[in-house]
């Protein structure tokens, strides 16, 4: 008997995330009602804060020291990318890419747990559930769309920093930045991710749109 539930595009066009950093608090609700909603294990996230920090003190030449220390929080689960390597690797088709939506998800009558996918992913979305031996990752909290709700991280985060929908309207309200300090180049798998950095976070002359 099937264990995976399809549902129908609960969207026309690609789904993407807006992460504005710059009202993160690093509180990690979303991380929190990730895990309980979808009831993972300890060490098991399908949403992730991240704590990222560098740079440093840089001497003028003049006796002087320039600041450009930076540290930040970053809210990351799986984007959805337009181009996902964890599909390409999946050698079971068990990992796929959805038409409309967009949304990847995991066909979970098809996977053998090799693995493959969560090698392959820079974003570290997929992982493996230890009780089916199978893997697993954020799926858009899909079931929640199908009924006409909002995923649970962007209704729990308390300063509103995760905002979904269409990624052409986020892109076109929000910009198309998503190449930040602390992810992977965006031409890797060309993620449905927009980002709104944190002050020091941002790289020059990096966009994608």
């Amino acid at each position: 008997m099937s264990q995976f539930k399809e549902y129908a595009p609960v969207s026309p066009t690609q789904l993407g995330f807006y992460i504005d950093s710059s009202r993160c608090s690093g509180c990690k609700a979303c991380q929190v009602a990730c895990k309980d909603k979808n009831d993972l294990e300890p060490g098991r996230r399908y949403r992730r804060v991240y704590e990222v920090n560098g740079g440093g003190f840089i001497p003028t030449g003049q006796g002087g020291l320039l600041n450009n220390v930076y540290a930040y929080t970053l809210s990351i689960s799986c984007n959805h990318c337009d181009d996902p390597i964890c599909t390409k690797n999946c050698p079971t088709t068990a990992m796929h890419k959805r038409p409309g939506d967009g949304i990847v998800r995991v066909n979970t009558d098809k996977c053998v747990g090799c693995g493959y996918c969560a090698w392959s992913c820079p974003y570290g979305a997929p992982q493996r559930n230890p009780e089916t031996g199978q893997m697993s990752k954020c799926d858009f909290c899909i079931d929640l769309q199908a009924k006409g709700e909002k995923p649970v991280c962007v209704t729990t985060c308390p300063l509103g920093a995760i905002h979904f929908g269409p990624v052409s309207e986020l892109r076109e309200r929000f910009g198309a930045l998503c190449d930040v300090k602390g992810l992977p180049d965006s031409t890797l798998t060309r993620p449905n991710l927009i980002v709104k950095p944190h002050q020091g976070a941002q790289q020059e002359g990096t966009r994608h749109a």
